[in-house]
């Protein structure tokens, strides 16, 4: 889905029903080409909720037009019900939406979206296939509803509000379940010809490599992801290493519990085979990087998601292999490699932003 672009429809005074027609699809599909930084005066008035769905779970929150978390909730995925996830965000908008007076949702949802913004083509991790999230939860919700794929929420978010900001050409990288990408150019999200730009988790990097959920072999996601952090600290552990004995001591033996955010949290503590562990996956995230410069050539790459609770343990072997693999290093610039400033809310923050801004378009 494309980023909204406010002015294109100056004079319209839609207040009433707004949501029962064009709502938000008219903002979604008016975005290529257009800088919004003229624009975004138009969504500094009132309160939109965000919902960032993930593999595992579901977070929302009241987010001011400074990007300011107002009141917040969480709630366990459902599953792979699409039907019971939808419940799920009813519940927490309005548990959220009863305290304040909310003027739109935005939805960050794993997977890729059509351009209109109205259906969620595929997600790996979750029972998404070519399903009107929108129009479900407009129906349901009876509020303005964006849905955008939950890396380019994040990214939008940390382009208007954290690590990003200033930068013509911004590259975020969301590092959780699988890999996330995103994409902010000359001030609008780059979604592609087809919607579905920014999948930088599924490129192959390694052929014949580990089977991956989006059904090749290879993807980048299966080892510089939380998951593949987990699955590497597994398979150490259950040869009975001798170098693994903490990682079974934190799990009491069982090595089916032994997680990324385990490995990381050990890893800050200073046990060495955690620190070995991630430094792998961030020499993977760094190769990963200097093929997206090939071809993109950002200004920064912001690195955010779970897996970033380890910082510096994380991105400094990142920034090692990504100035080792850069083509033509020493000869160009090269991009910055930053974490993200806006830790896990970065999703929510941006789909509600993105959606006050797209509601308020209609409304004027």
């Amino acid at each position: 889905m494309q980023t909204p672009t406010p002015g294109r429809q100056p004079g319209l005074r839609r207040r009433t029903a707004a949501w029962r027609s064009r709502t938000l699809a008219g903002a979604a599909a008016a975005t290529a080409g257009h800088d919004l930084r003229s624009h975004l005066r138009l969504g500094r008035k009132g309160l939109a909720i965000g919902v960032d769905i993930g593999g595992t779970k579901v977070a929302a929150g009241v987010v001011d037009a400074e990007g300011r978390i107002l009141s917040q909730a969480k709630r366990s995925t459902p599953g792979n019900d699409p039907r019971a996830v939808e419940q799920v965000i009813v519940e927490l908008v309005g548990e959220l939406g009863a305290g304040h007076r909310i003027w739109s949702v935005g939805i960050g949802a794993a997977g890729w979206m059509d351009l209109d913004g109205g259906t969620v083509l595929f997600s790996p991790h979750l029972a998404w296939r070519n399903e009107p999230l929108r129009e479900n939860l407009q129906r349901l919700l009876r509020r303005p509803v964006l849905l955008t794929n939950d890396a380019d929420a994040a990214a939008w978010a940390e382009w208007r509000f954290g690590a990003g900001q200033g930068q013509d050409r911004l590259v975020c990288i969301t590092l959780g379940t699988g890999i996330g990408g995103a994409m902010v150019m000359d001030g609008r999200l780059e979604r592609g010809r087809f919607g579905v730009a920014g999948e930088f988790g599924h490129q192959i990097i390694m052929p014949g490599g580990h089977r991956c959920e989006c059904g090749n072999r290879g993807c980048w996601e299966q080892y510089a992801s939380g998951n593949a952090l987990g699955r590497e600290a597994r398979e150490l552990a259950a040869a009975n290493s001798p170098v693994a004995q903490e990682l079974l001591k934190a799990v009491d033996g069982d090595v089916a519990r032994i997680t990324g955010v385990i490995v990381t949290e050990l890893a800050k503590a200073g046990d060495q085979t955690s620190r070995e562990l991630l430094e792998d996956v961030g020499e993977w995230l760094g190769l990963g990087l200097a093929n997206l410069a090939a071809a993109l050539d950002p200004g920064k790459f912001v690195i955010g998601g779970g897996l970033c609770d380890a910082g510096e343990l994380l991105v400094a072997p990142a920034r090692k292999a990504f100035a080792r693999n850069l083509t033509g290093r020493g000869f160009r610039p090269a991009a910055e490699i930053e974490l993200a400033a806006l830790g896990p809310n970065a999703g929510l923050i941006g789909a509600a932003d993105l959606s006050r801004v797209s509601s308020r378009m209609h409304t004027q």
